[in-house]
């Protein structure tokens, strides 16, 4: 017996627009937030908090009320840290020489991705790439860039940071 697709199973304009669905549909279906959302600007604004606030000017008593509690740091060189561990490096390493460390964003580098359960937004993946710099002979130089991914978890209307990954640090060349 002959399926009812039997007669397109060669038809070359039925592959193509097969393939156009598929392509349009994995392209809406993952794709990261526009950067005018609610969720993009928020996120951007805590990575702002996280390092303007308490890495470059060690502000650290705006970065504790958006580290969760069950925070995991993954630093591909320096280990594993929780919560606690994270913050005191902050304070004993970068703070402990104000004005000496810096990171900058990568200009357009940012990403998010919300995570949703049954259409109930409740996470989000940030990703992107960033440099750090170090104070030589008086003037902060770009020493080195890495990648970051970040998980933000949305508790009580509440976007507190449960998970990142610091990786693929490299010497920063122009």
């Amino acid at each position: 017996m002959n399926s009812f697709f039997e007669p397109f199973k060669d038809s070359f304009l039925i592959k193509i627009l097969l393939a156009i669905i598929l392509f349009l549909y994995s392209l809406f279906s993952n794709a990261q937030v526009d950067k005018n959302t609610e969720v993009y600007k928020t996120l951007k604004s805590n990575d702002s908090i996280i390092f303007e606030r308490a890495f470059n000017h060690c502000e650290l008593e705006k970065l504790a009320p958006i580290i969760a509690q069950n925070f995991e740091f993954y630093h591909d060189v320096s280990g594993i840290q929780n919560r606690e561990a994270f913050m005191a490096a902050i304070k004993n390493n970068v703070c402990s020489k104000p004005g000496n460390y810096a990171r900058q964003l990568v200009t357009n580098s940012l990403e998010v991705y919300e995570l949703k359960n049954n259409g109930v937004l409740y996470g989000a993946i940030q990703k992107g790439k960033h440099k750090f710099q170090e104070k030589q002979k008086g003037v902060l130089n770009t020493v080195g860039i890495a990648d970051f991914t970040h998980l933000w978890i949305l508790k009580n209307n509440k976007w507190v940071l449960k998970r990142v990954l610091s990786y693929n640090h490299l010497p920063f060349s122009e």
